[in-house]
């Protein structure tokens, strides 16, 4: 006989199941909601700031934050200081080191991110994929971003980037950039 814990545990997972399946993610575009073209290398020179905050698959936010970003650009790699402001008070900073590989493709490396992250504009968007260990309260946990940007106007920029972990979505990461 199954006992209620695990009866429970399972109709758990499984609506976890049914949550993650339904929740699809953007696809590289075919045809383009504007004429704009991303370049991340044009977009991320200089000052940037962002707003940001993660939401769970239940809906709930647990953090949000603020990000200072000052970017340079060498004409072969660009390179992103990111100074993070959590609500809670905690801070971080993140420095990002991203190669352009071709036209529209890019590689990317920071401390805590396992192996190189990849990327491809297309259009005004561009999709990021990469795995890290972020900072926690209790460490750091391992996870899987798959980070969708789209240019709205020259100067504004939204991000969704999905988090995983073990192939079952944790929540989404939304934030909206602005140039300075």
């Amino acid at each position: 006989m199954i006992s209620r814990r695990v009866l429970v545990a399972g109709l758990a997972i499984a609506g976890l199941a049914v949550l993650t399946a339904c929740s699809a993610k953007p696809r590289v575009p075919k045809t383009f909601l504007s004429d704009r073209q991303l370049n991340l290398e044009e977009f991320f020179e200089g000052k940037t700031v962002a707003y940001g905050q993660f939401q769970d698959v239940l809906g709930n936010v647990p953090r949000r934050f603020t990000v200072d970003i000052d970017g340079t650009w060498d004409g072969e790699t660009l390179t992103l200081v990111e100074d993070f402001a959590y609500d809670d008070g905690a801070t971080e900073q993140r420095i990002w080191t991203l190669t352009k590989t071709g036209e529209d493709t890019w590689t990317g490396t920071a401390p805590g991110v396992l192996g190189t992250a990849s990327g491809v504009e297309r259009g005004d968007t561009f999709n990021w994929t990469y795995k890290i260990d972020l900072p926690v309260k209790e460490g750091t946990m391992r996870v899987n971003f798959d980070d969708w940007m789209w240019l709205l106007e020259d100067d504004r920029l939204l991000n969704r980037a999905y988090v995983s972990r073990y192939d079952v979505r944790l929540g989404e990461v939304i934030l909206f950039f602005e140039k300075k």
